[in-house]
C-alpha cells in the first residue's frame, strides 16, 4: 500500500486549489494500493514557524508541529498542488515544508500547478530548489493547468482536458514507482 499525501498548497479565500485537488483525490481513489492523506493547508492552519530548534533536531515543542510531523512521516509519496505566486510558489506551501525536514527525505513528489499563461511552471520551478533541499525526489511527469477557471463546472467541480488527465495518471504511476524504488532508502533515515 502507498500512501500518498495530497496538499492543496494555497490558501487564499476562494481558492481554486480545492476544486483541482479534490479532481486529483478522486482520480488517486481509483487506483488499487494507494491510500490517500489529503491535507487542506489552510484547515491544516500551521502558524508561521514558531519551533525554537531547528527541524534537523527533530526537537518539536508544539502539538502542531508533532501532528505535522507524524502526518508526514506516514506518507510515502506526495502531490502538491500548487499556485503560482508572484513568479514562486505559495509561502503557506513554504511554511509547511520549513517546518519539517527528516520526515520528507527519500520520498517521490508530483507537481499539479496551475496559474496564468504559465499554468503555475514558474513557481514549480523554484519549488524544485526548496524540495530538492529536503531531499524530496520530483516525478518527471506533471500536471499544469493555465486559466483553471476556465475548467470549472456551473457546480464549481473542476473539469480536466484529456491531456491533464492523461499527465496526472502518468504522474501517479511514476510516483508510485518510485515510492517504492525509495522504500529501501527510507528505511535509514
Amino acid at each position: 500500500m502507498t500512501r500518498v499525501m495530497v496538499i492543496a498548497g494555497s490558501v487564499r479565500p476562494g481558492r481554486i486549489a480545492l476544486p483541482i485537488a479534490n479532481w486529483v483525490v478522486s482520480e488517486l481513489s481509483g487506483q488499487d494500493g494507494v491510500e490517500i492523506d489529503f491535507v487542506d493547508l489552510a484547515e491544516l492552519a500551521l502558524p508561521l514557524m514558531d519551533e525554537p530548534a531547528h527541524p534537523m533536531a527533530r526537537e518539536y515543542t508544539k502539538p502542531h508541529t508533532i501532528a505535522w510531523s507524524e502526518r508526514v512521516d506516514a506518507a510515502d509519496a506526495f502531490v502538491f498542488v500548487t499556485p503560482e505566486y508572484n513568479h514562486s510558489f505559495s509561502p503557506a506551501l513554504k511554511n509547511a515544508l520549513d517546518y519539517l525536514n527528516h520526515e520528507w527525505r527519500r520520498k517521490p513528489l508530483a507537481f499539479v500547478s496551475y496559474g496564468g499563461v504559465s499554468a503555475g511552471t514558474r513557481g514549480v520551478v523554484a519549488l524544485k530548489a526548496v524540495t530538492a533541499g529536503l531531499g524530496l525526489i520530483p516525478t518527471l511527469a506533471s500536471v499544469e493547468i493555465n486559466f483553471p477557471r476556465n475548467h470549472l463546472a456551473e457546480d464549481g467541480s473542476f473539469v480536466p482536458s484529456d491531456t491533464q488527465r492523461g499527465k496526472l495518471h502518468q504522474a501517479l504511476a511514476e510516483l508510485v514507482a518510485l515510492s517504492g524504488a525509495l522504500s529501501p532508502m527510507r528505511a535509514g533515515v
